[in-house]
């Protein structure tokens, strides 16, 4: 792998609900079976903690994906698919933590707030679905409004998650580099 190749990502973004994690785990295998070289990380996971750093002005997912993304490029990946709800949002940061030059696809996932409920509905239980509800709802219309032109929206309803990944690797052109 060549080293001053620049790192490519899939940055998708969505309300909790639409599928983030499901769709990016079917372009990962996707690309795999199209053996095309990549990782998967999950920003949710960088900073979940108790008190949220980001809210004490800690940017702990930033210095963790930094940390990760070192690891896996001397390990020789450059492609990346990263999920996190307000991902599209934070394109800058991000690509500024993953370090050296970064090409990169934003893709805002959409869905309905019946669909968005009804999925939340498989995963939560007892008395966090109704909260996770509102504050999937309160994200939608945020990520709607600030997420800027150049961020691809692609709408989940009525689509079945191959048919939403193939989408979206398309929009890598990964297969074809």
């Amino acid at each position: 792998m060549d080293a001053d190749l620049p790192t490519e990502v899939l940055f998708i973004g969505g309300r909790a609900g639409v599928g983030k994690s499901t769709v990016a785990a079917e372009v990962s295998h996707l690309l795999a079976s199209a053996e095309v070289q990549h990782a998967l990380i999950e920003g949710d996971n960088l900073d979940q903690a108790y008190p949220q750093p980001w809210r004490g002005g800690i940017d702990l997912a930033g210095q963790n994906l930094a940390a990760m993304w070192k690891n896996y490029r001397s390990a020789g990946y450059r492609r990346l698919i990263y999920t996190n709800t307000v991902s599209v949002l934070q394109i800058e940061p991000l690509t500024a933590a993953l370090g050296g030059t970064v090409w990169s696809v934003g893709v805002l996932l959409m869905a309905s707030d019946e669909s968005a409920r009804s999925r939340l509905a498989l995963r939560e239980i007892g008395s966090a679905l109704d909260e996770h509800v509102q504050r999937s709802a309160t994200a939608a219309r945020k990520l709607a409004a600030e997420a800027g032109p150049a961020i691809h929206r692609v709408d989940t309803d009525g689509r079945t998650v191959t048919q939403i990944a193939r989408d979206l690797v398309a929009l890598t052109r990964w297969p074809d580099t």
